[in-house]
């Protein structure tokens, strides 16, 4: 007798987390991260692929107005445009009582065009900075010795156009690498030759005498003269914003002071940005995705760029052939069937690019906005030690989009500001939290740290202690071992390796 055989059936309980993600959300994040230029790309291949994705007739004056905003200075007390013009000619009023230039001092900006132009312009110098540089160099009387030293001072340049080798430096390494016996004295007048390039401010060695390169540049006025002061005299309060201490030193009244503060924000701290690319990198063509403007009372707006980007509708007879089959359902060869099916896939697959495209320009628009209101400051002026430490995560919870959507977004894009044009990736730094509690920029601390080891005594460079010290007195309480970290992160060697 064959035995039989008993299935048992179990039942258990665990517990299993899967993730789904649907065709339109794939679509989504796939649009979001594309930048501008490989949009339009996607755009025509798409159109290409779907005969029911069409352009839209005329001019697509919603894109633009729909990805414009504006965020005003949050302790303006101006708001009102009774105000702001009142106020405006107090301002006028008291730049007349100091003496003001009729023309003002240019502002580098890269890429500096109005709207109509921004949106046909690809970004990017067909010239490198050294190339520019060495074209201005050609239009100047210089004999050979001298344009082959002013030809090592441009490659000595930083990206921002600041000089920061010392000139003994650069006179060992032309006698070493060029054979080249110059004197620092030799050096430094043809350095002058080269600041007077545009634009204004390069080959400063030194923030201050970058901007008083600027500054030199105006007509002569009392303005200029102040602006002078300011920046020869006053530089440490200038840094550090204290605007009362130089009030009470010039015997300014507060609406001459504001002027005065008013001119001072028009200078670039970086006038090599506005040149482009940088010594030895590769040259590549670069279309910022958002366009800022700073105005002079704080106000900061923004645009997408939708360069040749169209707007995209469902074909009218694609629309009109699909109702029309519907409308016949009950009536429908076998061809017909299949007609219908396809013109629903085509209808359908058009829609969701539509909407997929409104997802992208609303996700960028919101990121950008949340982007700029937490570095207003930064907008406002264009000083990286006011870049206020943000991090993906921060922008994620302030917009309520996903962390991966926030990090899509700033991967690959690029925005122009009145600074330079920049990765939105620059915005983003970490935070260092001190044991008060207070938390600090590392890029902040790093850049004081710069400035420190610049300014050192080389024969006697500091001690890694020295530097946590000093830093300490400047508002930044890190650790020794912190200090050797962001130290060896600038490229900085140790006290010993440093001594001259």
């Amino acid at each position: 007798m064959a035995q039989e055989q008993i299935q048992e059936q179990q039942q258990t309980l665990a517990l299993k987390q899967t993730q789904s993600i649907t065709q339109q959300q794939l679509l989504q994040a796939q649009l979001i991260e594309l930048p501008v230029t490989q949009l339009l790309e996607r755009i025509n291949a798409e159109m290409d692929d779907n005969p029911a994705l069409e352009l839209k007739a005329g001019d697509d004056s919603e894109y633009s107005e729909n990805s414009e905003y504006s965020e005003n200075s949050e302790n303006s007390e101006y708001s009102d445009d009774y105000e702001k013009e009142e106020r405006q000619t107090a301002l006028d009023a008291a730049l007349e009582s100091i003496g003001r230039d009729d023309e003002e001092l240019p502002v580098y900006v890269s890429g500096q065009a109005s709207h109509e132009d921004r949106e046909e312009i690809v970004y990017g110098e067909t010239l490198s900075f050294y190339d520019q540089l060495k074209e201005q160099m050609g239009v100047i009387d210089l004999d050979e010795r001298q344009r082959d030293i002013m030809e090592y001072l441009i490659g000595s340049l930083d990206d921002d156009g600041l000089l920061r080798k010392s000139l003994d430096t650069i006179s060992d390494e032309l006698a070493i690498y060029h054979s080249i016996d110059a004197t620092s004295q030799e050096i430094e007048q043809v350095l002058y030759r080269l600041q007077e390039f545009d634009p204004a401010g390069i080959g400063g060695r030194s923030l201050q005498e970058c901007l008083l390169l600027q500054i030199q540049r105006r007509e002569p006025s009392k303005l200029r003269d102040l602006m002078e002061r300011v920046i020869q005299d006053f530089f440490e309060a200038f840094t550090k914003k204290h605007w009362q201490k130089i009030q009470q030193a010039l015997q300014l009244s507060d609406l001459q002071t504001e002027v005065l503060m008013k001119e001072l924000r028009k200078l670039n701290p970086k006038p090599g940005a506005s040149m482009g690319e940088a010594v030895g990198r590769s040259m590549q063509q670069i279309t910022p995705d958002f366009i800022i403007d700073t105005q002079d009372d704080g106000t900061v707006t923004f645009q997408l760029n939708t360069g040749e980007i169209p707007e995209l509708h469902v074909s009218p007879s694609f629309a009109e052939t699909l109702q029309e089959y519907q409308n016949n359902k009950g009536n429908m060869s076998r061809q017909m069937k299949e007609a219908l099916l396809y013109t629903k896939k085509k209808v359908d697959a058009a829609q969701s690019f539509i909407e997929a495209m409104k997802v992208r320009r609303h996700t960028l628009t919101v990121t950008m906005k949340a982007i700029i209101q937490w570095q207003h400051r930064y907008f406002e002026e264009g000083d990286e030690a006011l870049l206020r430490p943000m991090i993906l995560k921060d922008i994620a919870e302030k917009t309520g989009l996903d962390l991966s959507t926030v990090s899509r977004v700033s991967n690959s894009k690029y925005a122009q500001t009145r600074w330079g044009t920049f990765p939105l990736r620059h915005f983003f730094s970490d935070g260092y939290v001190t044991a008060e509690g207070d938390e600090l920029s590392t890029r902040e601390i790093k850049a004081a740290l710069f400035d420190i080891i610049d300014a050192e005594d080389k024969r006697k460079p500091l001690s890694d202690d020295a530097l946590c010290k000093l830093l300490a007195q400047k508002g930044y309480p890190i650790a020794r071992r912190t200090v050797a970290k962001y130290r060896e992160q600038l490229g900085l060697p140790v006290a010993r390796l440093r001594k001259m």
